[in-house]
């Protein structure tokens, strides 16, 4: 008599699994953070998660789809940790929450010791004219983050708290723009001083439309 054995996927127990994806994506976007996505190698993720390259291929197709990851990932965390909370209040006074949020990205930057800057901003310089994917991602998020201030700026105006000569999507984008020229130019110069004066200059700016006109 034959017997046959059924060969059977050996898989990974949930938890060391999760935990083994989660060593990956960590290392990779500390690295990312400082070095960049080309600078980056497999080599590097793989020596700084301690983590062979069977198991990457397990959880990963490329080195993209973990770019890919990372973005998504950090793009959720600016979202749910710095954006989102700010203007979470429906009372509260818009440029009040405008000014939280600003606030937000200046004491990030102090928890980094300005280095590594802003990790999507930095993903934007380097791949905006040469990955399109990553270009269309990031892309929305400026686009997102813009419309949320222009969003609180025109509910502003309705409630009496901003005035007219403000023009709330010029603002917006305005607002974005300079958080992210502050946040490079911190990075460059090494020093906290530079985000605080661009901070305190923005705020100077959004108190120029603090009353009605």
């Amino acid at each position: 008599m034959t017997m046959t054995t059924e060969l059977k996927p050996v898989l990974k127990p949930v938890k060391e699994g999760r935990g083994t994806r989660a060593a990956i994506i960590a290392a990779a976007a500390r690295i990312m953070h400082v070095k960049g996505y080309t600078a980056t190698s497999l080599d590097d993720v793989l020596r700084e998660s301690a983590v062979g390259k069977g198991n990457f291929y397990y959880y990963f197709k490329s080195k993209e789809d973990l770019g890919y990851e990372i973005l998504d990932r950090a793009i959720r965390s600016f979202l749910e940790r710095t954006l989102d909370p700010c203007f979470a209040d429906p009372d509260a006074n818009r440029l009040g929450q405008v000014r939280c949020f600003v606030d937000r990205l200046l004491e990030a930057e102090r928890e980094r010791n300005c280095v590594g800057g802003c990790l999507i901003g930095n993903l934007a310089s380097e791949l905006s004219d040469v990955h399109e994917g990553f270009r269309a991602k990031l892309s929305g998020l400026f686009t997102l983050w813009g419309e949320r201030l222009t969003r609180a700026l025109q509910e502003g105006q309705a409630r009496g708290e901003v005035s007219r000569g403000c023009d709330p999507v010029a603002a917006g984008r305005f607002l974005v723009a300079s958080l992210e020229g502050a946040m490079l130019m911190t990075k460059v110069r090494k020093d906290i001083s530079v985000m605080e004066q661009c901070v305190d200059e923005m705020k100077h700016y959004l108190s120029l439309y603090g009353e009605t006109r």
